[in-house]
């Protein structure tokens, strides 16, 4: 019995012992690494709402901010715990194999997908058009409906849902017809060498005043474009707001017809 007791004693100061060593050894990383993981925890807190107020102030699009910031702040506290383990003497040998093996697996699986991703973030932040823009992409043109973290919505003119992935969007030429507000509308028409040129900028000029969708600035253009075998090209060019330009387009073009045959000029083409 009483060797019993001494054996059980023995093991309980050896167990004791070595609880004593590594308290000693060990203890202050693990008291160092929870005031790191306390500290750090509060220093991405911060670093949160300090990040929210400043997209707030550049603008971002109000629907990136959330994703922009829960990204950032878990990619930081996963940094953290890492940090937290390597600092307590965690080793990490082999989860750092695993988790570079299922990144690079998940990067393979979702390539296309993840550029899109990266590609929508780009849009949003550099905003090379922006909801309610009208751009040319792809062959298509219409109006940016919506502009989501994966693709853009584009509605065309005659009523059509075009969906595009974003990475299309950012390797590719966009252009946008609406960014700048105006655009110019470029009329060129053949007239034979019969017709009185000065005649012809007379109604020009006359169709442009009357016009109202016509701008005064930047000032109107008429000239010559060119002259041919079996008469002279009239070119005139206008400016006009960028959105509803087809259709200032085709109200002008109607209106400059109306004018030519009210002054007494042939279009070609037109009977006797």
């Amino acid at each position: 019995m009483n060797t019993i007791m001494k054996v059980d004693a023995g093991n309980v100061n050896r167990f004791y012992d070595k609880a004593y060593d590594w308290i000693i050894d060990r203890g202050p990383s693990v008291i160092l690494g929870i005031i790191l993981l306390i500290f750090g925890l509060w220093l991405i807190k911060l670093l949160g709402k300090w990040m929210q107020g400043g997209m707030h102030r550049k603008d971002i699009n109000p629907s990136l901010r959330p994703f922009l910031t829960s990204l950032i702040i878990i990619t930081l506290r996963v940094l953290l715990v890492l940090t937290v383990m390597q600092v307590i003497g965690i080793q990490l040998t082999f989860l750092t194999v695993l988790i570079g093996g299922i990144g690079v697996a998940a990067g393979l699986a979702l390539s296309g997908t993840l550029q899109n991703f990266a590609s929508g973030v780009l849009i949003l932040l550099l905003k090379p058009f922006v909801a309610g823009d009208n751009i040319i992409a792809q062959g298509q043109e219409g109006t940016v409906a919506s502009i989501q973290i994966f693709y853009t919505i584009v509605k065309t003119f005659d009523n059509r849902t075009v969906v595009i992935p974003n990475s299309k969007l950012s390797n590719e030429v966009i252009i946008n017809i609406s960014r700048e507000g105006t655009r110019r509308l470029d009329i060129e028409i053949k007239f034979s060498y019969g017709i009185d040129y000065e005649k012809v900028v007379s109604i020009f000029n006359k169709t442009v005043d009357e016009f109202k969708s016509c701008l005064k600035t930047p000032e109107r253009r008429i000239g010559v474009s060119s002259l041919e075998d079996n008469g002279f090209k009239a070119s005139l060019n206008i400016w006009v707001n960028a959105h509803g330009f087809t259709d200032t387009k085709l109200s002008f073009l109607e209106v400059l017809m109306k004018n030519l045959k009210l002054g007494g000029i042939k279009l070609p083409g037109m009977p006797d």
